[in-house]
């Protein structure tokens, strides 16, 4: 008997829908990374972009445990002299909540191109509506931890 081996042309792409309100931000991120590269398929290959499309509403409502609200920090940098920046969680929330989540979800994912073309397939919006109907995604319950 051979081993399957999914071909790019074979691959089947669905549209989720989380909502993120109340979530905890790495459980919710690992679970992205796991839809966005195929993971939960039975066709998984590593090397193919066979994972679905995700659409997270309500970024602004996610949450940190314990201090990490105050404590946690983004940090970047120019190239140039004198060119480093930090932000908080905090201010990051309140001005780009989108970004929190993409931060998070982006390490999780290969950092390969086959990272990036994943990380495109999500779509993230800071309030409960969304521009994506007309692709009737499904609404993705998460795992029961435990």
């Amino acid at each position: 008997m051979k081993t399957y081996a999914q071909k790019a042309s074979e691959v089947q792409r669905d549209w989720y829908v989380i909502d993120a309100t109340n979530q905890t931000l790495g459980r919710l991120a690992t679970q992205i990374a796991t839809l966005l590269r195929g993971k939960h398929k039975p066709t998984f290959s590593p090397y193919i972009d066979g994972g679905d499309f995700v659409i997270v509403v309500n970024a602004e409502r996610i949450r940190l445990t314990g201090r990490k609200p105050e404590q946690k920090m983004y940090y970047r940098h120019s190239n140039y002299p004198g060119g480093f920046k930090a932000v908080s969680f905090k201010q990051l929330i309140a001005r780009h909540p989108e970004r929190v989540l993409r931060f998070a979800v982006k390490g999780m994912l290969p950092k390969t191109r086959l990272g990036r073309r994943q990380l495109t397939k999500l779509k993230i919006y800071a309030g409960p509506k969304h521009p994506h109907a007309a692709q009737q995604p499904k609404v993705y319950e998460p795992r029961p931890r435990g």
